[in-house]
């Protein structure tokens, strides 16, 4: 199984706090149930390395990861099931659209989809975000352990939605971890001289 060096870097509330480096991000996105922690652990097979909770909704900032050499995961707070203050939700909703707006070192965004549930209208908003700036989208079913051999042909037509042939994944069991990190080191490299990350190349079906 491939490994590579992963660690915590910082914690960021604003843009202006973002890590100052010429690494391309990839951002994890997705429902605050999705299970991004456990998804980001398993990617990097350094236990505990984002905090899991049994609470959904605990990220409140953008985590940044160093993979690698020249590679950085970024967990964006979850969406859509955690329970917050207006005061809190005011906060963190325009600095997640800053990050992916204005971030030059975003190349990709990675969307989490439960397997059982499919892309709703904020997946389906959010790849119009990421697609409307030309980033790499890519997105992962996970949770894909909890689906019966008989549900799978019906999920998988729930996907078309989105326009993206997802990476099937369960963090539990593997299946999908090492195709999906293949796929994040395929991405281009550096940045280019205006300092934003290099356009991304046509997606191709992963095998």
């Amino acid at each position: 199984m491939m490994r590579i060096e992963a660690q915590f870097v910082a914690s960021a509330a604003s843009l202006d706090q973002c890590p100052q480096w010429d690494r391309i991000e990839v951002a994890i996105a997705g429902r605050s149930n999705v299970g991004k922690s456990s998804l980001i652990n398993a990617l990097t097979r350094v236990k505990g390395l984002a905090r899991t909770s049994k609470t959904p909704g605990r990220t409140r900032a953008l985590n940044f990861f160093a993979l690698g050499s020249d590679l950085a995961l970024v967990d964006l707070p979850g969406y859509g099931y955690a329970k917050m203050s207006h005061t809190e939700a005011a906060r963190i909703a325009p600095m997640m659209s800053q990050y992916l707006e204005r971030r030059s070192n975003l190349a990709a965004v990675l969307i989490l989809i439960d397997a059982r549930r499919g892309p709703e209208q904020e997946e389906l908003s959010l790849a119009g975000t990421i697609r409307s700036r030309g980033l790499e989208l890519i997105v992962a079913a996970t949770k894909s352990d909890k689906l019966k051999n008989s549900e799978r042909a019906a999920a998988a037509k729930r996907f078309t939605a989105i326009g993206v042939q997802p990476i099937w994944c369960s963090a539990t069991e593997g299946a999908g971890i090492e195709e999906l990190l293949r796929r994040l080191l395929r991405l281009p490299r550096g940045l280019t001289e205006s300092g934003t990350a290099q356009p991304h190349r046509a997606a191709t079906a992963p095998r």
